[in-house]
């Protein structure tokens, strides 16, 4: 260094200002309401990720808001208490503080015991996972007056699902690399590499559904080397994952018998299809099952809306996989909770905004009323069934939530 000249001090740049005088900035009102949102620990021991992350409860305590969190909460995904302290939520080790909350969010569907810990009037917004939903868990519901937001049905402007979207982009890459893991001997799969080596031909997949799920699985199969078969009833789609990979595609329709052909040699399934109301279709028999290769690979991404293949049951992350035929089914309904760092973040993204347009719009009452996409995620509101799947399915009185939203606010 020559002489004379000054070294640089990182320090003193980063204080630099501190002590000097500042411009005076005026306060400006919070014209909003503020709300008080709680985060449960999850009860499910099969549910790894947390709704809110430590930077979206900032965002949300800086527009005003409260937020609590219960002891450990994040830990699954990662997230310790003192990343949300330091975000400036209250953590809290009793579970019947955070019910005291106006909002309960959560990344799996409550107990009956936790609902029952909810305030009168309250919301929750939490999925629901259609196989294992009980009359008794909507009952609850209505003698407790909660308005219940189901995620997977929360629309955007452009009535697309983003909660939906965003767990299926995960769901479709974690289901390739978890079909990829099961062919394996260990797994008592076929032994089979997913991608083909020089003078050895690759797996065959064959996916169901050319939605975002099927979009993402395909592409990480065809980057991994698979031979790829889609089938969906929209050419449409079909058309635009054409146009997406940049590619021609082996896609067809769903033809039963050409259908039954394909499954016939096929190493791996996936089954995407999305119901946008109620459970989705099968289209896989299990007839078509039985003439399936042993050691090949079922993963049904449906299962959380019933599964799109007869012989699929729901599974868990400590027990994914089940065989039928001589076939592995794997039927864990959240898949994206095998990453539940990446799936908290994503969840975060979506519900932040909501909670923020909460207070923005004096309550969440009120960003029902002001928009069609928040309403479309409602299957509970204040003693009433709203989704007509689900009282039909339960034999419940159904009413219309656009009928009640305009009486309330009338």
């Amino acid at each position: 260094m020559p002489e004379g000249e000054k070294k640089f001090d990182f320090s003193e740049f980063f204080t630099e200002g501190q002590y000097q005088t500042q411009t005076e900035v005026l306060e400006i009102s919070n014209k909003g309401k503020s709300i008080t949102i709680g985060i449960p620990r999850e009860e499910n021991n099969d549910e790894n990720r947390i709704v809110l992350v430590p930077n979206s409860v900032r965002a949300i305590i800086g527009h005003g808001h409260k937020v609590l969190v219960e002891k450990d909460a994040g830990t699954k995904s990662n997230y310790s208490d003192m990343d949300y302290s330091e975000a400036g939520a209250e953590v809290h080790p009793s579970k019947k503080e955070i019910y005291k909350a106006q909002i309960i969010i959560k990344a799996s569907p409550p107990t009956i015991d936790e609902i029952e810990l909810m305030q009168e009037g309250a919301m929750l917004i939490s999925p629901i996972v259609l196989p294992r939903m009980e009359q008794e868990y909507l009952l609850a519901l209505k003698r407790k007056k909660v308005i219940a937001i189901a995620m997977e049905y929360l629309q955007d402007e452009s009535g697309c699902f983003p909660l939906v979207r965003i767990m299926s982009e995960i769901a479709g890459m974690t289901s390739i690399f978890t079909a990829a893991e099961l062919l394996t001997y260990g797994h008592g799969g076929r032994g089979v590499l997913l991608a083909g080596i020089s003078g050895v031909p690759p797996a065959k997949v064959v996916i169901l559904g050319a939605g975002v799920v099927g979009e993402f699985a395909t592409k990480t199969a065809l980057s991994l080397g698979a031979s790829v078969r889609i089938f969906d009833n929209e050419v449409s789609k079909l058309m635009r994952l054409q146009n997406i990979i940049g590619r021609q595609l082996h896609t067809s329709t769903f033809n039963p018998v050409y259908l039954a052909y394909q499954l016939m040699s096929a190493d791996v399934v996936i089954g995407a299809i999305h119901s946008k109301t109620g459970r989705s279709p099968v289209l896989v028999t299990e007839d078509m099952v039985s003439k399936m290769k042993e050691g090949s690979v079922i993963i049904d991404v449906s299962i959380d809306q019933g599964g799109c293949i007869e012989t699929s049951e729901i599974t868990n992350h400590k027990k994914p996989t089940i065989t039928k035929h001589g076939v592995i089914h794997y039927g864990v309904p959240n898949i994206a909770s095998k990453v539940p760092r990446t799936a908290s973040m994503a969840i975060s993204n979506i519900i932040m905004p909501i909670l923020i347009n909460a207070g923005n719009n004096a309550s969440l009452e009120g960003l029902l009323y002001g928009g069609n996409g928040v309403r479309n995620g409602v299957y509970c509101y204040k003693g009433a069934i709203t989704n007509d799947y689900l009282a039909k399915r339960f034999g419940l009185k159904y009413q219309d939530i656009n009928l009640l939203i305009t009486n309330k606010f009338s």
